[in-house]
C-alpha cells in the first residue's frame, strides 16, 4: 500500500503554529486583563482604608491637616480608580481581540484538517480501487490459466 502525502502539510503545520501563537497571544492578554483587576482590587481596598481611617479620624481629637490629608488620599483613590477602570476596558478589548484572532486561526487550521481529512478519505478510495483492480486481474489470469490447462489436458 502507497503511503499518504498530504500535498497542503506545510500550510497546516503553518496553521497550527499560527494557532499555538493565537492561544499564546490570548493567553497574555488574559492574564493581564486579570492583572489589571487584581489591581483596581488593591486600590478599592486601599480606598477602603482610607475611609475607615476618615471615621477613625473624626472620633478623635479632630485633627483639620490630618482630615484634609485624609480626603485628599480618597480624592487620589477615586481617581486611580477610574484611571484603572480605563486601563481594565483596554485590557478587555485586547482580550476579546485576541479571541477574534484565535477563533479566526482555528477555524482555518480546521479548513485545513478537514481537507486533509477528505483528501486521506479520496486516497483510501483510490488505493482500494486499485487494489480491486489487481485482484480482477488476477482473478482473470488465474481463470486464463485455468482454461488453458483445461484445454492442454483435453488436445493431449
Amino acid at each position: 500500500m502507497a503511503r499518504f502525502r498530504y500535498k497542503m502539510q506545510s500550510i497546516l503545520d503553518i496553521k497550527e503554529k499560527l494557532e499555538s501563537k493565537a492561544k499564546q497571544d490570548f493567553a497574555a492578554a488574559n492574564k493581564r486583563l486579570q492583572e489589571e483587576m487584581d489591581k483596581l482590587e488593591q486600590l478599592k481596598l486601599r480606598k477602603e482604608q482610607y475611609l475607615e481611617e476618615g471615621v477613625r479620624l473624626r472620633t478623635e481629637v479632630l485633627d483639620i491637616q490630618k482630615l484634609k490629608e485624609n480626603k485628599m488620599a480618597v480624592l487620589k483613590m477615586d481617581e486611580y480608580i477610574q484611571l484603572q477602570n480605563m486601563e481594565i476596558k483596554k485590557a478587555a478589548k485586547a482580550v476579546e481581540a485576541a479571541r477574534a484572532v484565535l477563533q479566526e486561526v482555528m477555524q482555518e487550521r480546521k479548513v485545513h484538517e478537514k481537507l486533509k481529512e477528505n483528501a486521506f478519505q479520496d486516497f483510501l478510495k483510490e488505493e482500494q480501487a486499485n487494489e480491486n483492480k489487481e485482484i480482477d486481474q488476477l482473478t482473470t489470469y488465474t481463470h486464463g490459466q485455468k482454461l488453458m490447462e483445461e484445454k492442454t489436458s483435453k488436445n493431449g
